[in-house]
């Protein structure tokens, strides 16, 4: 029922810095938490942060201080800044978020396709 489209992703060099944004799509009564995971080749899937309705937030350490995450609640959007990228944040970024078809219903996750952060010279 919920759609997720991220963008953003790009061929970076060390130091510089991205923006992803992530917009939900299609019929649901609220989304409760969304953000971000990452996969690097050869690792597991891991959270790099994310954010609640009321704006609180939750970072992975390898990120405290470097990314900011942000959403709008009217739009169903949710956005990574990234600053100061290292080629360790090489990785194909998902946009995560929990759902409620109803207002009643149990949570749902859904994911976006992912999008590609490369950070390298």
């Amino acid at each position: 029922q919920v759609q997720l489209v991220e963008s953003g992703g790009a061929l970076v060099q060390p130091g510089g810095s991205l923006r992803l944004s992530c917009v939900a799509s299609g019929n649901f009564y609220s989304i409760s938490i969304m953000g971000w995971y990452r996969q690097a080749p050869g690792k597991e899937r891991e959270l790099v942060a994310d954010i609640t309705t009321g704006g609180n937030t939750d970072y992975s350490n390898s990120v405290k201080g470097r990314f900011t995450i942000s959403r709008d609640n009217h739009k169903h959007t949710v956005t990574l800044q990234m600053n100061s990228l290292k080629p360790e944040d090489t990785a194909v970024y998902y946009c995560q978020a929990k759902s409620y078809l109803t207002f009643s219903s149990g949570p749902e996750v859904n994911w976006g396709q992912g999008t590609q952060v490369t950070v390298s010279t």
